[in-house]
């Protein structure tokens, strides 16, 4: 099995918190999906799995015509071998949502839409500089829901400038009625470099009390696992048979394809990185084609050695519920590291932050999160880690 990921740089306007590669020019739409076609097709022998995720995210996908999309989905068809179980998502913005859009992407085999509504108060959103409001939101997911999409995933924010419990606990209970599948829910990051850091250091808004935001995530968990979410990684949930594939990949070590500006993949013990500028891109892919280059000439990539690959076990296999299964640790790793991750993770089982569960089929078992541990994660993870 595999998956791939494919990069879409447009928005029509930047969010205050986000950190990820985008451009609001979108005059380059076809250059560069002509661009991404053609990288999938010089890529073709990278993977030797059958794909069996397709997720087509941003920047906002839900921008390109219906064409574009349609002609990436043909590129993978052409170029890859697909299951005929494919999981195939398409992030969108409430705002561009129409009953046309989602005929288009039924039709040319989208099965999961994932939907960033970040919060259903309008005040909220006119901060985060969204385009959407609380009722377009709603729609959306309706129309989704009447036009037979029957996997549908929302994404929250909390510990947001001002947001009180109260109005999360508004926000969470808005998003259990809609109906849908699946929840991803994100605490705020001031990400540096971006509008929501700037304005934090001009003091134009306060970042939300710790106590707070564990407050909204403790909240979170108990809402969605009484209404019959699973809470399968740190930030998400799903109900049962609704967990994100494609995600779940990143964090099981399955390989994927990452295809666009700035786009990751990880196939093997390399991890491969594309160029953060669309113009950079295209002219990289386009000399590639023209010269006959390899396609790595175009990126940069790096080989995992022993103890890189461990720290990615480590913080991938703990954000989620299956955990570490500590006799696949000892047989890729070595027994070194093994006993080096009991070694450190000593305080914590002693404190009841990480635990290990005997279960059939692991017989040294599997190290886990505790609810506790939940809420100090990134501590945990980080102490865990080889360090030279």
């Amino acid at each position: 099995m595999a998956g791939i990921y494919i990069h879409i740089p447009f928005c029509k306007q930047r969010c205050i918190y986000c950190d990820f590669y985008s451009t609001t020019n979108q005059e380059k739409e076809n250059r560069y999906i002509q661009a991404v076609c053609t990288e999938l097709q010089l890529r073709r022998s990278t993977l030797s799995d059958s794909i069996h995720t397709i997720y087509i995210g941003g920047g906002t996908p839900s921008l390109l015509h219906p064409d574009s999309i349609a002609r990436l989905r043909a590129s993978i068809g052409q170029n890859y071998q697909v299951t005929s179980d494919l999981e195939f998502t398409v992030e969108a913005n409430p705002d561009d949502i129409s009953a046309e859009w989602l005929e288009t992407m039924s039709r040319i085999g989208v099965n999961r839409i994932s939907m960033g509504v970040q919060t259903f108060h309008d005040g909220h959103l006119k901060l985060l500089r969204r385009r959407h409001n609380r009722e377009k939101a709603i729609e959306a997911v309706h129309l989704c829901q009447a036009k037979g999409f029957r996997n549908i995933s929302i994404d929250l924010i909390y510990g947001l400038p001002g947001q009180t419990l109260e109005e999360w606990k508004a926000d969470v209970a808005q998003a259990i009625a809609l109906n849908v599948q699946h929840i991803s829910a994100y605490a705020l990051i001031y990400e540096e470099n971006t509008a929501l850091w700037r304005m934090r250091e001009q003091n134009k808004v306060q970042e939300a009390d710790e106590e707070l935001s564990l407050n909204m995530f403790e909240h979170l968990i108990k809402e969605l696992e009484n209404n019959g979410f699973e809470h399968y990684e740190i930030s998400n949930f799903g109900l049962p048979g609704f967990h994100s594939r494609h995600n779940s990949s990143y964090w099981n070590d399955i390989p994927y394809l990452g295809c666009g500006a700035s786009a990751h993949s990880f196939i093997g013990e390399e991890r491969m990185y594309n160029t953060a500028n669309i113009d950079q891109y295209i002219e990289d892919i386009n000399r590639c084609e023209e010269q006959d280059l390899p396609y790595k000439e175009m990126c940069h990539c790096e080989t995992l050695n022993r103890y890189e690959h461990y720290n990615d076990r480590i913080i991938t296999g703990l954000r989620t519920a299956a955990g570490l299964d500590l006799d696949r640790l000892e047989k890729d790793f070595g027994q070194e590291l093994k006993d080096y991750c009991l070694k450190m993770a000593e305080p914590y089982l002693k404190e009841h932050t990480l635990q290990i569960t005997r279960e059939k089929g692991y017989p040294q078992g599997v190290l886990k999160l505790t609810r506790r541990g939940l809420f100090l994660s990134d501590g945990i993870m980080s102490d865990l880690l080889w360090v030279d």
